[in-house]
C-alpha cells in the first residue's frame, strides 16, 4: 500500500537547505505546511473515537481501542535502528531513523516511525532535542522538545506522588501510635529510613539534587532523612510506561514498585502506601502514544523516553505494537549503541512486546570511528580537531574495530545488520569505501545515507538495503534463558556482548544478588545493566574494542514494577549534570510572534 499525501511530493521540505539553516529554522519553515493530524489519522485508518487532537498537528491515540478493533496480529515489517559507540556529540541515530522513514516513504511504502520523546535534561543541556536534524526531523519541533502532550510531566508527578506518600507515612508513623493509625485504616509499615529505594524525579540535569536531606524542621515538617533525585526518564515509572502492554498492565506494574523496605526486611510497595491507583490516574493519558509526522509527512508515534545507559531507553511497547498493526514497515529506535540500546531491545523489550525484528540498522559515522581509532577526544561545545574533517584512513581503519564489535553483537541475536554510514560532507570517497569494505567483509549489508542534506531522497540506498534485509530470514533468539542463574546471565552479557573477561562484585552488590536469587520471582527478571554509553566497557576512557577488562558492579537495584534487575557498573549516575555551556543559553522566544528559536 503506497503512502499518500507525503510532503516530498509537494516539494516544500526539499527547498530547505540545511547547510544554510539551523535545525529549528528548518522545522519552523516546515511547520507552515504540516499535514493536518486528521489527515494522518485517516491515512492510518483510525476511527474518530480512537484518537484525540491536540491542536492541528498532534494527537493522542488510544491503543487499546485500535488493537481491539484491528487485532494484535503483527502485519508490518519491524526494523530497529541502533548505533556504534557514540562520541559526546552523538552520531545521528534519530536523524537516521527519520531518514529511513522518509526513504521508505519515497519507495511508496506505508511506513510508520516510532521514536522516544526528548528529555528536558539533554534538550536544555549539551545534546539538545531528539528530533533528528537537517532534512530528517520530527515536527513540530517546539512541541516535541518542550513537553509535547505532557507524558514526562505526568510521569514526574506520579513518581513524586509516591515519594509524598512515603515521606508522609513515615512522619505519621513516627508521630503516632498504632491505635491512632488504626482509626484511620492504616497498619504500621515500620519503614527503615536507611533502606529507602525510591527517589524524587525531575526532568532536568541537576547534579546538585543527586543527594539531599529532606524533612528538616519540626514534627510537622515531614520525616527527616537522606534522599535525592534522578532524572525522570531514568525512573522506574518511565520504564513501566515503556514496557506496559496496556492500561491494566500499567496499573498492575505500578502497584508492585518497591519504594522502601521495612526494618524487618520486607518490601514496602506503592500498593502498601495505597498510592498506586492515584499514580495510575495521573498516567491515563500518558499511556497513549502521540501521533506526529516527519518533515516529509510520514506518521510518527512518539512515546516513552531516552537514556539507555541508565534506563530502558526504548520507545514504548504499545507504540510499536500499534505501528506494526497499522503499517507495512515500522522503524523504531533503541537508545545509544548496540551494547546498550539494542541489547535491551533484544533481551527485554522484545520479550514484553512479542515482536521480533526483521532487520537491524547499525548507524556509524566517520567521525566516531576516527575517535575510536585514537583521534583527540570529541568534546561538546568545542571545535573539532582537524583530523575529523580531513582524510585519515589509518585512524579510520583502526576505529573500525568498534564497528566490528557492534556487528558481532547484533549477529549474536541472530540478525545480520545493515550498516548505515551517516554521511557528513567532510567524508571522503576513500573513507566511505574503507568502511564499506570492512563492513561487507564482516558479512553485513552496507549503505551510505545522506538524509541530513537530502531528506528521504538521500536515504534511498539505505531504504532499499533495509527492504532487502527484511525479506531475508533470520534466526532471532534471546541471549539467555530467564531460568539461568542471575550471576551466569550477567557474566554472559559482559563476556558475549561487551567483550569483557568477567564481573567483580562489591560486597553490597553480591549480598543483594544472592538475596534476589533466593526469590524465584526476582530471579527470573531480565537484566538491565546501567553503565557508560561511551565505551563497550564500564570505563568511558576505554574506546575502540577494549580487551582484557572486568566489569565492576557496585550495586544491584530491583525494579519489580518494571520487571527489571539493574546491576550498576562503574561510576554511573542516575541524575546527569549540566555542563558549563548548556543549550538553554541559546534558546529564546521571538516576543513579537511567540515562536521559540534556538532549539537543536
Amino acid at each position: 500500500m503506497k503512502q499518500s499525501g507525503t510532503r516530498q511530493k509537494k516539494g516544500n521540505a526539499m527547498k530547505l537547505d540545511p547547510t544554510k539553516m539551523k535545525d529549528w529554522q528548518i522545522a519552523e519553515a516546515a511547520e507552515e505546511t504540516l499535514r493536518p493530524v486528521r489527515e494522518l489519522a485517516a491515512e492510518l485508518g483510525l476511527a474518530e473515537d480512537e484518537w484525540q487532537a491536540y491542536g492541528d498537528a498532534l494527537a493522542k491515540v488510544d491503543v487499546t481501542k485500535v488493537l481491539k478493533r484491528v487485532g494484535t496480529g503483527r502485519g508490518g515489517k519491524y526494523i530497529d535502528v541502533t548505533a556504534i559507540t557514540p562520541t559526546a556529540l552523538g552520531e545521528g541515530k534519530t536523524t537516521t531513523t527519520l531518514g529511513l522513514v522518509q526513504g521508505l516513504g519515497r519507495l511508496g511504502k506505508k511506513v510508520i516511525g516510532c521514536v522516544r520523546q526528548p528529555s528536558g535534561g539533554p534538550t536544555f543541556n549539551i545534546k539538545g532535542s531528539a528530533a533528528g536534524g537537517g532534512l530528517a526531523q520530527v515536527v513540530p519541533l517546539t512541541s516535541l522538545s518542550l513537553g509535547l502532550t505532557g507524558d514526562i510531566d505526568a510521569i514526574t508527578n506520579a513518581n513524586n506522588l509516591a515519594m509524598v506518600a512515603l515521606n508522609s507515612r513515615m512522619q505519621h508513623e513516627r508521630n503516632h501510635d498504632d491505635a491512632w493509625l488504626a482509626e484511620r485504616g492504616l497498619k504500621r509499615l515500620d519503614i527503615d529510613p536507611g533502606r529507602i529505594q525510591f527517589r524524587w524525579a525531575m526532568d532536568f540535569c541537576a547534579q546538585g539534587l543527586r543527594s539531599i536531606e529532606i524533612g528538616r524542621g519540626g514534627k510537622l515538617d515531614g520525616f527527616n532523612c537522606e534522599s535525592g533525585f534522578y532524572i525522570t526518564v531514568a525512573s522506574e515509572v518511565m520504564a513501566i510506561l515503556a514496557m506496559s502492554a496496556d492500561l491494566a498492565d500499567l496499573r498492575r506494574r505500578l502497584s508492585k514498585i518497591v519504594v522502601a523496605y521495612s526494618k524487618s526486611g520486607d518490601p514496602v510497595t506503592a500498593a502498601d502506601l495505597e498510592v498506586d491507583g492515584a499514580m495510575c490516574a495521573l498516567l491515563v493519558n500518558a499511556i497513549k502514544p502521540t501521533l506526529m509526522q516527519s518533515l516529509e509527512g510520514q506518521p510518527m508515534f512518539v512515546h516513552a523516553g531516552p537514556f539507555a545507559n541508565i534506563a530502558i531507553g526504548q520507545n514504548s511497547v504499545v507504540a510499536d505494537r500499534l505501528a506494526c498493526a497499522l503499517g507495512d514497515y515500522v522503524v523504531t529506535e533503541s537508545g545509544f549503541a548496540s551494547d546498550m540500546g539494542y541489547e535491551k531491545f533484544w533481551n527485554i523489550k522484545c520479550r514484553c512486546s512479542g515482536l521480533k525484528p526483521d532487520a537491524v540498522v547499525l548507524v556509524a559515522t566517520v567521525r566516531a570511528l576516527k575517535a575510536h581509532g585514537g583521534a583527540p577526544a570529541v568534546k561538546a561545545g568545542l571545535p573539532l580537531d582537524p583530523v575529523y574533517t580531513t582524510e585519515n584512513l589509518e585512524l579510520l581503519e583502526k576505529g573500525c574495530d568498534n564497528l566490528l564489535a557492534h556487528i558481532d553483537i547484533i549477529r549474536r541475536s541472530g540478525v545480520q545488520p545493515v550498516v548505515c554510514l551517516n554521511a557528513f560532507y567532510t567524508d571522503t570517497p576513500a573513507e566511505r569505501d574503507l568502511v564499506r569494505r570492512i563492513a561487507e567483509e564482516a558479512g553485513a549489508s552496507f549503505a551510505v545515507s545522506d538524509h541530513w542534506l537530502k531528506g528521504g531522497e538521500g536515504a534511498l540506498e539505505l531504504a532499499e538495503a533495509v527492504v532487502k534485509a527484511c525479506e531475508e530470514s533470520n534466526g532471532f533468539s534471546y541471549l539467555c534463558d530467564l531460568n539461568e542463574p542471575l550471576k551466569d546471565r550477567i557474566e554472559k552479557q559482559v563476556k558475549e556482548v561487551y567483550g569483557g573477561d568477567g564481573v567483580d562484585y562489591e560486597p553490597l552488590a553480591l549480598e543483594k544478588l544472592e538475596a534476589y536469587q533466593a526469590d524465584a520471582e526476582t530471579a527470573a527478571l531480565p537484566i538491565c545493566i546501567a553503565k557508560t554509553q561511551y565505551s563497550l566497557s564500564h570505563d568511558p576512557k576505554l574506546l575502540g574494542r577494549p580487551r582484557g577488562w572486568r566489569m565492576p558492579v557496585k550495586d544491584v537495584l530491583v525494579y519489580r514494577g518494571a520487571g527489571l534487575l539493574v546491576p550498576v557498573a562503574g561510576e554511573i549516575k542516575l541524575m546527569p549534570g549540566t555542563s558549563a555551556s548548556p543549550a538553554y543559553r541559546r534558546i529564546d522566544v521571538d516576543v513579537e510572534t511567540g515562536k521559540v528559536k534556538g532549539l537543536f
